[in-house]
């Protein structure tokens, strides 16, 4: 069954909402959200090439549009796997830097499965960037620094994190997740 790209935008924004800032896990995210600067694009690539292109049309569209802080790319039926989508962000990463967005963009990425390097699939800590859906988060490295210098020492926020999705428990996480589906 084909998600309709309304649907997969509000279980994205359910997730968003609920997980991301009601359990603080981006501190940056809040304002963002309120402000309703965060953009939400379904795309429905099947090949990488397209997605690259995609990926670079966003950004070029960001450039265009200051109002907008931040993109937050989903590929609801590519990067199933989640090696695949590893090898993506690799690719992704290489071509920004070669199309000259080093020190302009960076990406941040979220995928149903992700796992840490070195961690166990299982591992609580994974679902800091684990997502309804494989995504890629478009980050303006200039507000990203405001934010840094405002919010003080960012070093400590993945500890807390981990610390938040061990006290919340693999149960309780999993239900936050189910309930980010639901929509009425």
């Amino acid at each position: 069954m084909l998600l309709s790209d309304d649907l997969v935008v509000s279980q994205t924004m359910n997730w968003v909402k609920d997980f991301i800032v009601g359990h603080n896990v981006c501190p940056f995210a809040k304002r963002e959200v309120e402000r309703d600067s965060v953009r939400l694009v379904v795309l429905r690539s099947k090949k990488t090439d397209v997605a690259l292109e995609e990926l670079m049309s966003e950004i070029q569209w960001l450039d265009e549009h200051a109002e907008t802080e931040t993109t937050l790319l989903i590929f609801p039926t590519l990067f199933k796997d989640f090696q695949r989508y590893l090898d993506f962000v690799e690719v992704s990463e290489n071509l920004m830097f070669d199309q000259g967005c080093e020190g302009v963009y960076q990406l941040a990425t979220f995928h149903p499965d992700y796992c840490f390097a070195g961690a166990e699939e299982e591992d609580v800590s994974n679902y800091t960037n684990r997502s309804p859906y494989p995504m890629l988060h478009i980050l303006r490295e200039a507000s990203l620094d405001k934010a840094i210098e405002f919010y003080g020492n960012t070093a400590q926020i993945p500890d807390e994190n981990i610390a938040k999705m061990e006290a919340l428990g693999r149960n309780k996480l999993e239900d936050i997740f189910k309930a980010c589906m639901n929509v009425n």
